[in-house]
């Protein structure tokens, strides 16, 4: 499958239905995977969360139809899918930084949000190898951060850095590390944790489900390492492999000097 010609489907798709429920099933039927790993392709390759991108799509197009006035508030609202006029205001002002009463005094204030196109050659890439393993339950302790996608490369690092002072002397290295995306279909706010597999106090207790999971090995355990990989895996490996995502944290573990990059996945 050539992803970028795939994702160029997925855009025109909801070209087609930004007056209209837009169904994630269809779209993820397209790329040949679940909606959860859909969306995840879509957040990576396009760095920007499908939730998103049709709402910036959606309020670009009303900036135009409001200037046109040829439609009543309340039915550009509807058309965009919004429930009344007071969430589409709001909403239109976040984006456009003005009201939709101002849109006559001022268009060339509009924003204006183009749809993506992709090129649809695909470039060749290094082989990346991995095992599948079946795990049994994880039953860890942890403490987190907040972070985002734009800073979670800095504030990860850090972390990890200071939960080691404050904590190695007593319990030892740290065996995992853990991402977790509070909404990955509407937000770019990220958790990122430190986790042993003992009881540790004032440490919150994390349960991850047994299943199977996609292995990558890192000789190291350097942060710019592990974030070499993930990225790897993320715009290199996912958009043509063949498995689908659950929506379960990955995991970091940290064991023998090395790291094994963890991704749940469906059975």
């Amino acid at each position: 499958m050539n992803i970028y010609k795939a994702l160029n489907e997925v855009i025109e798709y909801i070209e087609e239905h930004l007056e209209e429920k837009i169904e994630y099933r269809k779209l993820a039927q397209i790329l040949c995977v679940n909606e959860y790993t859909m969306q995840r392709i879509f957040s990576l390759l396009c760095n920007i969360s499908l939730a998103e991108y049709i709402r910036r799509r959606r309020l670009s197009n009303a900036g135009f139809d409001i200037y046109q006035g040829k439609e009543k508030m309340i039915n550009i609202a509807l058309k965009y899918q919004y429930e009344n006029v007071t969430s589409f205001s709001r909403a239109f002002e976040k984006f456009h930084g003005m009201k939709p009463s101002q849109v006559k005094e001022n268009p060339s204030g509009l924003k204006i949000y183009t749809k993506l196109i992709f090129e649809e050659q695909i470039q060749e890439h290094e082989n990346m190898e991995y095992d599948i393993r079946n795990f049994e339950k994880f039953v860890l302790w942890g403490k987190g951060i907040k972070t985002t996608n734009q800073t979670i490369h800095h504030d990860a690092p850090e972390y990890f850095s200071n939960i080691l002072k404050e904590y190695e002397n007593s319990y030892g290295h740290p065996q995992f590390g853990m991402v977790v995306y509070e909404d990955r279909e509407e937000s770019d706010a990220y958790e990122y944790w430190i986790l042993y597999d003992k009881l540790i106090p004032n440490f919150e207790q994390y349960i991850i489900p047994a299943g199977k999971w996609l292995v990558f090995h890192i000789f190291s355990q350097e942060a710019k390492d592990i974030q070499e990989m993930v990225h790897r895996f993320y715009l290199e490996f996912l958009p043509s492999c063949k498995y689908n995502l659950k929506p379960i944290p990955e995991l970091e573990y940290y064991h023998d000097g090395v790291t094994d990059f963890l991704i749940p996945i469906e059975d």
